[in-house]
């Protein structure tokens, strides 16, 4: 493993136990899964913990030191502060699917070993807590990863560049489902019928390595990501003009 970090001194307590949980996949088991899930949910409440109590010179937010703590109080209120007070942050990120990944993991903490959790569910979840680990604190996070799960972690983090093009694009004050913001850029002439179509069957792909019965390797082939990295630049590209 590196020694050389790149991220800063406050962001190094949630990398180290992002890291842990993923170094424990390395020897599979029911045990190092559950302990993995723990681990990596503990290191995104906490990410989101230091991303709040952050001076304002470094997070740019203006909190009291009384929301601070009502904000902090449980995964819930984090997320819903992040939501309304750095939505840029986590735009490109559905809070719901960290929310639904923290309830599993709360499940699999309190029930101990009388439930067994999917290898995949555990490397999905790793993968978004990377993504927001680089939103939140603005620089990458490097981890020991096996092959499939660097393929994983590179459609997740172009699927958010992908979705936060879109919502630029969009130029909406208020959230949009992808779907919706999509439709206004075709009916507006801004993105094509074709960047449309191809749009929507990624998402596909996004949605069934998520949250589908079928293992990411499959549904994330080498075409997937080729269009996937060229519509990127696309739409990133329609924002520069």
């Amino acid at each position: 493993m590196r020694e050389d970090r790149t991220e800063p001194l406050w962001a190094t307590g949630p990398a180290e136990i992002l890291r842990h949980g993923v170094a424990l996949l390395a020897e599979d088991s029911d045990a190092n899964r559950r302990l993995a899930m723990i681990a990596i949910d503990n290191a995104v409440e906490l990410m989101l913990e230091t991303f709040i109590e952050l001076p304002k010179r470094i997070n740019g937010l203006s909190l009291s030191r009384k929301l601070k703590s009502e904000i902090t109080s449980n995964f819930p209120s984090l997320l819903d502060g992040v939501e309304e007070h750095a939505q840029e942050r986590i735009s490109g990120l559905d809070l719901g699917e960290i929310e639904w990944f923290h309830g599993l993991r709360n499940r699999l903490y309190h029930k101990g070993n009388g439930l067994t959790i999917e290898r995949r569910k555990v490397e999905v979840y790793a993968e978004l807590a990377k993504t927001l680990f680089s939103q939140l604190f603005l620089v990458e996070i490097e981890l020991d990863e096996k092959m499939e799960m660097d393929v994983l972690g590179k459609f997740i983090a172009s699927w958010t560049r992908l979705e936060r093009s879109v919502r630029k694009l969009d130029n909406e004050d208020r959230a949009q489902p992808f779907s919706n913001s999509l439709s206004f850029l075709k009916y507006s002439k801004v993105i094509s019928q074709k960047q449309f179509d191809t749009a929507l069957r990624l998402r596909n792909v996004r949605n069934e390595v998520l949250h589908g019965p079928e293992e990411y390797p499959k549904a994330i082939t080498p075409q997937a990501l080729k269009e996937l990295s060229e519509l990127v630049e696309q739409m990133e590209g329609l924002i520069e003009k």
